[in-house]
């Protein structure tokens, strides 16, 4: 069950990275973003941006809380730029989760955050707060957060 879920999560992975290469050629901007994230858990972010509100994150970490365990998450975000400085905006939205552990837990995500884009290069800046409602094994709350920075190409 666990390679199963594994190998799904990566073949998503793979599906957004080939076809954000088609989507590039078409419109000639860089749309995907590949970084860090540094929190709990600390690992791999990835977002592609399908206009200059929506965008799909996806994290691939390892937790050192608790017992350690690899992390896979994937969002749907909405993007409101803050007033006074556009390349800064608010984001929330909605996701999933999944831990694989000894006990593996499936959950229900809403991050909250702020990201700045910079405006002369590939590059953006986040910090996010996430509340979690873990559906298996048992339901429970808990929580994620983070900073990180991502490199667009």
């Amino acid at each position: 069950m666990r390679n199963k879920l594994l190998i799904s999560a990566l073949s998503v992975l793979v599906l957004m990275i080939c076809s954000h290469s088609s989507l590039q050629a078409q419109s000639g901007t860089s749309s995907l973003g590949v970084g860090l994230i540094i929190g709990e858990p600390s690992g791999v972010s990835i977002k592609k941006w399908f206009n200059n509100r929506i965008a799909v994150d996806v994290g691939a970490a390892w937790s050192l809380a608790q017992n350690e365990a690899l992390h896979l998450h994937s969002n749907l975000l909405l993007h409101d730029a803050l007033d006074n400085t556009p390349k800064l905006s608010f984001y929330y939205g909605i996701g999933g989760r999944i831990i694989f552990s000894d006990t593996p837990k499936v959950g229900a995500r809403i991050p909250l955050g702020l990201t700045y884009l910079f405006e002369n290069i590939p590059f953006d800046l986040f910090v996010e707060a996430a509340p979690i409602l873990d559906l298996t094994p048992d339901i429970s709350l808990s929580g994620n957060g983070g900073f990180g920075f991502r490199y667009y190409f």
